[in-house]
C-alpha cells in the first residue's frame, strides 16, 4: 500500500462526508492505493456514526474510538500503530488541510528521500491572535530545537513508515514529533508550502491553554530529549556542583574559627549558606539517582481505552 492518511478527529461531523469525498477524488485520480485511519478522540458528536457509514460505501476505511478524549498526540500514536502504507500523511479532519497536497507529500518522501516532510501554513485564515502566537512560538521552538521548520504546529505533515513505527508520540507531544524523529536518527526533514482554508464547519479547539502548554511540553521535549536516558548527568552533575560549594563554604568557616576571628561557626549568615548548599546538593543527586532507577526499569508505554475498531476491508 502505497498511502496511510491518519486523521484524528474531536466532533468533526459535518466536515467528515466531504472530506472524505475530497480524499477520494485524489486518490483516484493519482490512481493511488490507499487507507484513510480515522481516530474519534472521544466526539460526543455523530462523528463515530459517520465513520462507521462509511463502510457501506468505502473498503478504505479504518476507524478508532476512544472510550473518552485523551488528545491529539494519542490519536496520532494509535494511528501510527494501525497505519501499513510507504507514506503515512497525517492531516486534521476539519478541511484546514488540502487533500490536493496528499502527491506531492508522497513524491517528497519516496522520489527525494526525506524522512518526514512538515507543512507550512504560509498563508493563513486564522484570527489575528492566533496567528500571532503561532509566529512567536514557531520562532522560539527554532531557537530551542534547531531544526529550522516555519510551522511545526501544522498538521498536514508525511513521513516514512520506519519513521512512526520507531517512535511513540504521547502527552501534548504531537507538536513536536520532528524533534522526537530527529532524536531517534531521522534526520532529512523537509518543509513545503501547503495550501490553508478558512474553517467551513465546527468550532476552533484553539485556546490559550493550548498555547501555554506548548512552551511547557518544549520545555520537556527539550529535556527529555537530552537527559531522558540519563538523567543523573543533569541532577548529578548540579547536586555535585552545590553540595561541594557548601562544602567549601564550611571549610572556609572553619578555617577562620579556628585561625583569625575566633567566634562561633552559627553565628554568621553564611554558615546557613553553605547549610541549604549541602542539602540542595544532596537533594538534586537523589532525584538524579532516582530518575536513573526509573528510567532503567520503566519502560514508556501509552495504554489507551479503545471502545471500538472497525476495519472496512473486513
Amino acid at each position: 500500500m502505497q498511502i496511510s492518511l491518519v486523521i484524528p478527529l474531536l466532533n468533526e461531523e459535518e466536515s467528515l462526508p466531504e472530506l472524505l469525498q475530497w480524499i477520494k477524488k485524489v486518490m483516484t485520480n493519482n490512481d493511488f492505493s490507499w487507507e484513510a485511519i480515522f481516530v474519534d478522540d472521544g466526539s460526543t458528536d455523530s462523528s463515530w456514526k459517520i465513520i462507521s457509514g462509511f463502510c457501506k460505501s468505502n473498503d478504505n476505511i479504518i476507524g478508532i474510538k476512544f472510550k473518552r478524549n485523551y488528545g491529539k498526540s494519542a490519536a496520532l500514536n494509535e494511528g501510527f500503530i494501525a497505519a501499513s502504507g510507504d507514506v503515512v500523511i497525517t492531516m486534521d479532519a476539519d478541511m484546514q488541510d488540502s487533500p490536493d497536497e496528499i502527491p506531492e507529500l508522497y513524491n517528497m518522501i519516496i522520489n527525494e528521500g526525506y524522512d518526514i516532510v512538515s507543512g507550512w501554513k504560509k498563508q493563513r485564515h486564522d484570527p489575528f491572535i492566533k496567528r500571532s502566537t503561532s509566529k512567536f512560538y514557531n520562532w522560539v521552538t527554532r531557537r530551542a530545537s534547531k531544526i529550522k521548520l516555519h510551522d511545526f504546529n501544522c498538521g498536514l505533515k508525511a513521513y516514512k513508515n520506519e519513521v512512526v513505527k520507531n517512535i511513540e508520540v504521547y502527552g501534548e507531544m504531537h507538536r513536536y514529533v520532528p524533534l522526537i524523529a530527529q532524536k531517534a536518527g531521522y534526520n532529512k526533514i523537509g518543509e513545503k508550502v501547503v495550501q490553508h482554508q478558512a474553517r467551513k464547519y465546527g468550532k476552533t479547539k484553539f485556546g490559550m491553554s493550548r498555547f501555554i502548554n506548548g512552551f511547557l511540553d518544549l520545555m520537556t521535549i527539550s529535556f527529555i530529549n537530552r537527559y531522558g536516558k540519563n538523567p543523573m548527568h543533569l541532577f548529578g552533575a548540579l547536586g555535585a556542583l552545590i553540595f561541594f560549594l557548601g562544602f567549601v563554604i564550611f571549610l572556609w568557616l572553619v578555617i577562620q574559627r579556628f585561625f583569625f576571628a575566633g567566634y562561633g561557626m552559627t553565628d554568621r549568615p553564611l554558615f546557613f549558606v553553605g547549610l541549604l548548599c549541602m542539602v540542595l546538593g544532596f537533594q538534586s543527586f537523589s532525584v538524579g539517582f532516582t530518575g536513573e532507577l526509573i528510567t532503567r526499569n520503566s519502560p514508556n508505554k501509552n495504554d489507551y481505552n479503545v471502545s471500538e475498531k472497525l476495519n472496512c476491508k473486513e
